[in-house]
């Protein structure tokens, strides 16, 4: 199911053992397009502290009660390893988080995690009613400590979604205005879409991009370079958040852009293996 990062803000977080604290932002991998990494704000029971929660520790989303269900305790939390959310996140912090947890690594696959498309499934205890993958790598191999040492300086493109968002955009013939926000997928955390504000050249509308299109992203000037025209986002249908967003009007915006749907690669890949 898609949500909005203004959806998800805020959401609490229930361990095996009470809660733990409020999502308050999140890390996503900037080649990929996913969500690496909610940020926890833990409140008074561990001073107010920020901490990491990988989307794989996550067992159920409860979007009327606005809660996530995980798998850990506040306990491993608080024992955790000790790493600064106002800093990059390294490879070396992802390590021995990951570690720490029990989790495999999700990079060095050839799914969103690891061999899979789901980070519930590098899950400990997930048992796959379907043969994994031939390009995928065995769990026992991602702990090992070559893979370790291989990817542990490797540049790994963490970025915050608040210190992206508010962006410009822009289209082969001008501004395209800013970005608002951005649609998450909760069973792969991928980004599906970005929501683009087209500011004053189009007041009060709304429309989605999806990062798939985007021609190149300058982080430096905080810019996000996409290969179509204004008149072109300006002919898109609208996103309204207050609308049930369905298959039916993502099929709208790929038909509009002549883009294949993510779903329809994604079933040619299964077909093909």
């Amino acid at each position: 199911m898609l949500h909005t990062l203004e959806d998800l803000d805020g959401f609490a977080i229930h361990a095996t053992d009470g809660d733990i604290g409020k999502v308050k932002e999140f890390y996503f991998d900037d080649k990929q397009w996913v969500i690496r990494y909610l940020v926890v704000e833990t409140g008074s029971w561990f001073a107010s502290k920020k901490v990491l929660l990988s989307p794989i520790s996550i067992k159920h989303l409860n979007r009327e009660d606005k809660t996530l269900t995980v798998s850990i305790s506040r306990e491993q939390v608080k024992n955790s390893p000790n790493i600064d959310t106002q800093q990059p996140v390294s490879r070396q912090h992802e390590t021995d988080y990951l570690g720490y947890y029990g989790y495999p690594f999700y990079w060095g696959g050839a799914g969103l995690w690891g061999g899979y498309s789901s980070p519930y499934m590098i899950a400990p205890g997930y048992i796959s009613m379907t043969p994994q993958p031939e390009s995928s790598i065995d769990v026992a191999d991602m702990f090992a400590d070559v893979d370790a040492m291989r990817y542990r300086n490797q540049d790994h493109h963490l970025r915050s979604t608040l210190a992206v968002t508010g962006y410009h955009l822009e289209a082969t013939d001008g501004d395209l205005g800013h970005l608002q926000g951005m649609l998450i997928d909760t069973d792969t955390w991928a980004i599906r879409y970005l929501i683009i504000n087209p500011g004053n050249w189009w007041l009060g509308h709304l429309v989605l991009i999806a990062p798939q299109w985007i021609k190149e992203v300058s982080w430096v000037t905080s810019k996000i370079y996409v290969a179509m025209t204004q008149q072109q986002v300006k002919d898109a249908p609208l996103f309204d958040p207050a609308i049930p967003f369905n298959r039916e009007h993502e099929k709208g915006i790929h038909l509009h852009y002549g883009r294949n749907g993510y779903w329809e690669d994604r079933a040619m890949n299964l077909k093909a293996r």
